[in-house]
């Protein structure tokens, strides 16, 4: 990785630890936030760890995989990470979905927190 901008460095070792943490214990994903940050998930805005934490607590399913197929990072003017990415996942007994995320991570205090969130299923051209 040693060849990458920091920036992509920084953004893939962040998607990659989110869905590990996500996929085998998703309260883990909590320590990934910024208290105050904001996450959209499919349309609906949340403000707060606590909201997000509570919302993604509440989706209704037992077991998820997350399949990353793309991701994309960028450095931003003000020193952030901005990271989107493209996947499938599979919860439960569903099919497969696919997905876009994006993630906007700031350095607190040397760690690397999410502090606003973008979520939606790829589910367009259902009838």
């Amino acid at each position: 990785m040693g060849d990458k901008p920091l920036w992509e460095q920084i953004g893939s070792q962040f998607v990659q630890l989110y869905y590990q943490h996500f996929d085998n214990d998703r309260v883990k994903v909590g320590d990934l936030y910024y208290d105050d940050c904001f996450m959209t998930f499919e349309g609906s805005t949340l403000r707060g760890k606590n909201n997000v934490m509570a919302k993604l607590s509440s989706l209704p399913f037992q077991a998820i995989q997350h399949i990353i197929t793309a991701q994309d990072h960028q450095p931003t003017p003000d020193s952030c990470v901005m990271s989107m990415v493209m996947g499938q996942l599979k919860a439960d007994q569903d099919q497969v979905m696919g997905f876009q995320q994006v993630f906007l991570l700031r350095n607190f205090d040397n760690k690397w927190l999410c502090t606003n969130e973008m979520f939606r299923l790829s589910l367009h051209n259902f009838a």
